[in-house]
Parts: C-alpha cells; structure tokens; sequence
C-alpha cells in the first residue's frame, strides 16, 4: 500500500519565499521543494537563526519539505578539479536539509560516459564520498534521472562502495531527452527510488545526451536549437503515462512525493494548480 504526498517546487512559483509558501498551500501542496544552492537559501547565507525563520515559515503554512535542489550546474561531478568544493557545498545542503526536516537533496552529477574512462572514474570517486556522508547523517542524494536511460544509472549506483546516492526520478526527462520509458524506468530502479518529480513532456527528435545535459548545466537559458529536440508540457499532455506511471509507483511501495516542477509557461502557477488538481484525480 502507497501513500503519496504532492509537493511544489518552490521556485517555479517565481515568488518571494514567504509568498511562494503561501501559495504552495493554497494551491493544495503538502510539501515544497527548495533549491539550496545561491541566494538566500545557500548555507552560507543562512544563520541559525534564519534556518529557524525559513522554518517557521513552511510550519505556518502546513507544509514540509520533500527535498532540497543541490543541483550546482557546470556539468554535475565530471569535473575533479570542481569537485573538491562542490562535494564539501553538498555535504553542507544536506546538513541544511536535516535541519529545515528533510533527509533528501537531488541534483544532477552528470552525463554518465558510456565507456568506463577518467570521467567515469571521477563522478565514481565524487559519489562515494556523497554516498558515505549522507549514509553518515541518515539522509540520500538522489540523482535526478534524464541525461542517461534507467538502466546504465542502475549499473552506476550499483557500483558505488556506499548507499546513500539515491534517485529522485522525473519521467519527463527520461521521455524528453533519452526517449526511455518512465513506466520500466520505476521497475529498473526500485531500489533507489527516494523521491519523483511530476513533470510532462514530449521528445521532438533525436538528440546528443551529453549536448543537451551541457544546455542545462550551463543554466538553459535562451538556446532555441535545444529547445527544438523537446519540448515540456503541462502534467496529462505529454508522452508520460501517468496512470500508468503512478501504478508502477504504488506496485514497487514507493511512499513519497511527486514534487510538481514547471519550468516554463507564462502562468507557471496556474499550470501547478491544474497538475495539483491531475495528480489528486490519480492518487
């Protein structure tokens, strides 16, 4: 027996914190997602006494926190020379999720090679550490999936020497960008499966995974040519089969969120509200 929770992710909303809280509840969330990695919310900026406000804040409202984004972009964990200060800031947006009452923080770490090479050896090394202290502290990194099928991430956390990376699976990306079946995907990684995201959308054609990957770790902004391999839609109009998906879900015992992301739209919270109101309608 599954119990779901529907969560927001905060800044899709593009409101101030205290307002985007606000809305989350009046559009019927029980959580939010939060990214944790510039602004007012990265560990730096914050004091103990801040944390306890942000706190405060999400408490009022009835909410928890699914997850933190640590998604720190320039190409995931590829990069060893990088990867001595980004290891250290997700160490630290885990400590900052443990306190604000959340065990998980996804990112990305990358395009996983193909071939077993340096890069390969790299993320390896990046992701044993994150797995070690998170299993430390009792919490998960979870990978967001997309830039590679289900099937080759299994093998690559499969592979790590700790269990504490985990997935935070968007069916999206797996339809939009690797053409992979998000039904299969929940199958393939059963065990690692922490959180989801609740995201829709459609591939228009093939496409390079790792140029794609690149687009957003740089930030995606503005590429038309990228835009024109996919194409993302409000929840119930794109290639997932959510009744399908949310089954697949409740078949593997997965008791978690679907963390709604909207990343483009001119009315991000009127589409969050219609797929609020979509998701409810399944679960």
């Amino acid at each position: 027996m599954s119990n779901f929770s529907i969560g927001i992710m905060a800044d899709s909303l593009k409101l101030s914190f205290a307002d985007s809280m606000k809305k989350a509840r009046e559009l019927g969330a029980d959580g939010v997602q939060i990214y944790a990695t510039h602004g007012e919310m990265a560990p730096e900026n914050l004091t103990p006494a801040l944390i306890a406000e942000k706190r405060r804040i999400i408490e009022d409202n009835g909410l928890v926190v699914s997850a933190l984004c640590g998604d720190l972009e320039g190409h995931g964990f590829q990069i060893k020379e990088d990867n001595i200060w980004k290891v250290e800031k997700s160490k630290r947006i885990v400590d900052l999720a443990l306190e604000l009452g959340s065990k998980i923080v996804t990112t990305h770490i990358g395009v996983i090679p193909d071939e077993k090479n340096d890069t390969y050896k790299i993320m390896q090394e990046a992701c044993n550490e994150l797995a070690e202290y998170a299993d430390s502290v009792g919490a998960s990194f979870a990978v967001e999936t997309g830039p590679e099928k289900a099937v080759m991430l299994k093998e690559f956390l499969d592979s790590l020497s700790a269990r504490g990376v985990k997935v935070n699976l968007d069916p999206a990306n797996l339809v939009m960008v690797t053409g992979d079946d998000p039904i299969q995907a929940v199958y393939t990684l059963k065990d690692y499966i922490v959180h989801t995201h609740a995201k829709d959308g459609i591939k228009l054609k093939e496409s390079d995974r790792h140029e794609i990957y690149g687009f957003f770790a740089q930030g995606g902004i503005g590429d038309l040519r990228i835009w024109e391999y996919f194409t993302e839609v409000p929840l119930g109009e794109g290639k997932v089969n959510f009744p399908k998906y949310i089954a697949a879900l409740k078949d593997i015992g997965y008791n978690g969120f679907l963390t709604i992301e909207r990343e483009v739209g001119a009315d991000p919270a009127k589409d969050i509200g219609m797929a609020v109101n979509f998701l409810k309608g399944l679960i």
